[in-house]
């Protein structure tokens, strides 16, 4: 068994799209990223990543490569997998708190875990997410920014 942790935190903009959980969210600001953002896919990388002892984000997919400018991050998502199949991994569970102020979050979950579920080749009941405030304090809590952390639990097929 292998654990990864990953935190991802992209400071917001005004006008869209908002990319969270793989999905748009409809949203008067949107993420500033080199991809389109979506932290909490990134936090999600970073822990598999990190559990199958391979690195982080930045070392596979650099700011400074052009091609990635706007990509989607479920690209990304999709390129970490295969990485974790090549090493012989499965993923048994991943879980997950996203922190913002706004937009709310819970009505999104569920379609969240829908996007994420084949991405991660594992049923809905096997992705938590998590949705919290930062209470007003500090640049979350003054809606300049959205974070995230996420944890999995990985296996050897």
């Amino acid at each position: 068994m292998r654990v990864g942790i990953g935190y991802d935190i992209h400071r917001t903009r005004s006008g869209g799209p908002l990319f969270l959980g793989g999905i748009e969210i409809g949203s008067e600001f949107g993420l500033v990223g080199h991809s389109d953002g979506d932290c909490l896919i990134h936090a999600i990388i970073d822990a598999l990543l990190g559990a199958a002892a391979e690195g982080d984000i930045g070392q596979h997919f650099p700011p400074s490569d052009k091609s990635l400018k706007g990509v989607r991050s479920t690209v990304l998502l999709k390129k970490v997998m295969e990485i974790i199949k090549q090493k012989g991994l499965k993923i048994i569970y991943v879980d997950s708190v996203i922190v913002a102020e706004k937009p709310k979050m819970a009505p999104h979950i569920l379609k969240m875990k829908k996007a994420l579920a084949p991405l991660l080749e594992i049923p809905e009941d096997k992705i938590g997410i998590k949705a919290k405030t930062n209470e007003r304090l500090g640049e979350i809590g003054r809606l300049k920014a959205i974070a995230c952390w996420a944890v999995c639990l990985l296996e050897e097929r």
